[in-house]
């Protein structure tokens, strides 16, 4: 049982550092060598990132590498509460570690891809959560308990980290992920904002359960059903 707990927290670690390492990276691979990737290449690199994780360890962790996904599961009834503090610990390790590897690969780079609002504190705040409301939404509804595995949920999942990171990047980072945002900022030292990128995506991840309860009744968070493969 160590061992098989040992695996999922190394795999959320190893997910998020790919998330933040290949999705941050293209930040700032695009601003310092003259935007070859553009706006639509960087929100393309989060998707598939995100979608490859899905694939690679979806059926170790159930890739959630984002901690407003883990509280999500738990809003859901999905995980018990002991389990929330090591899947966390796991993502923000990973993150971190990245923005550091990318501070020591390009340390010219002011943000690091820290996520920074560009359109006002309010309307990224709440861009923030409904960004982070749909992304858990469409998460619940094609996860199988807390495992987002399955032959179309990485394309649907990475697919919408995608669209949603074209619409709301230019307007407050779209980052919908606690770990992603937290990482660059601390590295880079832009944490005047971070509070928003902190709560706005675990608001946005508590609405999502209800909705999805509302719609797939207990198909989508039947706490009973859901925990028995953890006891």
């Amino acid at each position: 049982m160590f061992s098989s707990r040992k695996n999922i927290y190394i795999a959320e670690a190893i997910g998020t550092f790919a998330l933040v390492f290949a999705g941050c990276g293209a930040i700032v691979v695009d601003d310092l060598f003259g935007a070859p990737l553009g706006h639509t290449g960087v929100s393309m690199v989060f998707g598939l990132i995100v979608m490859a994780m899905i694939y690679s360890i979806g059926n170790i962790s159930g890739a959630h590498i984002n901690p407003a996904v883990t509280l999500g599961f738990f809003f859901a009834g999905r995980i018990q509460k002991k389990e929330i503090l090591p899947y966390i610990t796991s993502q923000l390790t990973g993150a971190i570690a990245a923005a550091g590897l990318l501070k020591l690969l390009f340390s010219s780079h002011d943000s690091l891809g820290a996520t920074l609002p560009s359109g006002g504190i309010i309307n990224a705040f709440v861009l923030e959560i409904v960004l982070s409301f749909f992304l858990m939404f469409v998460i619940l509804n094609v996860s199988t308990g807390h495992m987002e595995k399955g032959i179309m949920a990485g394309v649907a999942i990475g697919g919408t980290v995608a669209l949603e990171a074209l619409m709301g990047g230019p307007v407050s980072g779209a980052s919908m992920n606690p770990a992603r945002s937290l990482g660059p900022a601390l590295l880079s030292g832009n944490i005047s904002a971070l509070w928003i990128y902190i709560t706005a995506p675990v608001i946005g991840a508590w609405l999502a359960h209800p909705t999805c309860r509302m719609i797939q009744g207990n198909e989508c968070c039947n706490v009973k059903e859901n925990l028995k493969g953890d006891e």
